[in-house]
């Protein structure tokens, strides 16, 4: 056998040739603009270095304070209007009370967190337990003679 009898088992692999256009899409394989798009790129790597040392803001969208709190539970709202058209004077308003009269839905087949705000007027006396209440309707209810226990 000589040496230039010798032949290669499994063909060379061809090499993915990339910045050509064609059907590889936009920037055909070379990422953004600027320096590292060009040929004969190097970046120096002292320089690389330097750059992975600066923090990057990271996992916050555009109104960062919405999605720094999004695992916080939000209450759901009821209205006194809805509390008076539903409910009997003497009547007990708990979360379990208001997904058992359809008020609220459950959530995770529990009943939510609640929170009652001062639209519209209640005549009724009611008594409220284990809702959030906001101050103004807790102005109303107490003039109409409810209560309002933690």
């Amino acid at each position: 056998m000589q040496l230039h009898e010798l032949k290669p088992t499994a063909p060379r692999p061809a090499a993915k040739r990339i910045g050509r256009g064609g059907k590889r899409g936009k920037t055909s394989g070379r990422g953004g603009k600027g320096q590292t798009a060009r040929t004969g790129n190097s970046t120096r790597p002292e320089m690389r270095d330097f750059i992975k040392k600066l923090p990057k803001l990271r996992g916050h969208g555009v109104n960062r304070a919405q999605t720094v709190n999004s695992e916080r539970v939000r209450p759901v709202v009821v209205n006194l209007a809805k509390l008076e058209e539903v409910f009997k004077a003497g009547d007990t308003v708990s979360p379990k009370t208001l997904v058992l009269a359809g008020v609220v839905a459950t959530v995770a087949k529990r009943a939510p967190k609640v929170k009652i705000l001062a639209n519209g007027e209640i005549t009724k006396k009611l008594s409220i337990e284990g809702c959030e209440v906001s101050m103004s309707a807790r102005v109303k209810l107490e003039k109409a003679g409810g209560t309002i226990a933690k």
